[in-house]
C-alpha cells in the first residue's frame, strides 16, 4: 500500500507523514489494503479548473476522485487520485466548527469512498448508505491527529508556477 501525496500551496503546513498514514488507515478501512493511492491538495483555481474540465461545472468544489477502475487501461494497484481544495476545506471547517484537520479527513473519506464505487448524487438510498459509511470510517480513524497548520490570518495560496527553459 502506498500513498503519493503532492501539495500545491504555500502559507501552509502539512504534516506530510501524518496525512500519508492517515490516507493508509483510510484504503484498510474501506478493504482496500493492498491498493495505491494518489492525493493531491490544491488550491482553488486549480480546483475549479479541474471541475469545469472533467465535470462542466465551473465553479470550485471541495473534493474529487478519479477512480482507476472505471478506466479503459489495464487493471492497476491505483485505486485512484483524490484532489482536496484546502482553501475550500478550510471555509467548510469553519462554517461546520471543526478543526481543518477533521474536515480534510472527512474529505479524504469522502474521495475514497467515491473511488470504491459509492456515489451520492445517483440517488438518496446511495446518498444515505454513503453517508452511514462515512461516520462509520471516520469513528475508526478517531482521533484525528493535526493534518495541516494554516497561519490563522494567512490566505492558502497555490504555488507559482516556474516557467521551465528547455
Amino acid at each position: 500500500m502506498a500513498v503519493y501525496l503532492r501539495v500545491r500551496l504555500i502559507r501552509v503546513q502539512v504534516r506530510q507523514a501524518a496525512l500519508r498514514r492517515l490516507a493508509e488507515r483510510v484504503l484498510v478501512a474501506v478493504g482496500e489494503a493492498r491498493s495505491e493511492l494518489s492525493l493531491e491538495l490544491v488550491g482553488d483555481g486549480r480546483m475549479r479548473r479541474l471541475n469545469r474540465q472533467y465535470r462542466d461545472k465551473d465553479r470550485t468544489t471541495d473534493v474529487l476522485a478519479f477512480a482507476m477502475r472505471e478506466s479503459s487501461s489495464p487493471v492497476s494497484t491505483l485505486l485512484g487520485d483524490v484532489v482536496i481544495s484546502l482553501p475550500t476545506a478550510r471555509r467548510q471547517a469553519e462554517e461546520g466548527s471543526r478543526s481543518l484537520s477533521e474536515e480534510l479527513a472527512w474529505l479524504l473519506i469522502h474521495g475514497v469512498l467515491h473511488l470504491c464505487g459509492y456515489d451520492h448524487e445517483r440517488s438518496t438510498a446511495e446518498a444515505r448508505r454513503m453517508k452511514l459509511r462515512e461516520r462509520r470510517v471516520l469513528r475508526e480513524l478517531e482521533p484525528i491527529p493535526t493534518l495541516v497548520t494554516v497561519p490563522r490570518m494567512s490566505r492558502i495560496r497555490a504555488r507559482p508556477r516556474v516557467a521551465r527553459r528547455g
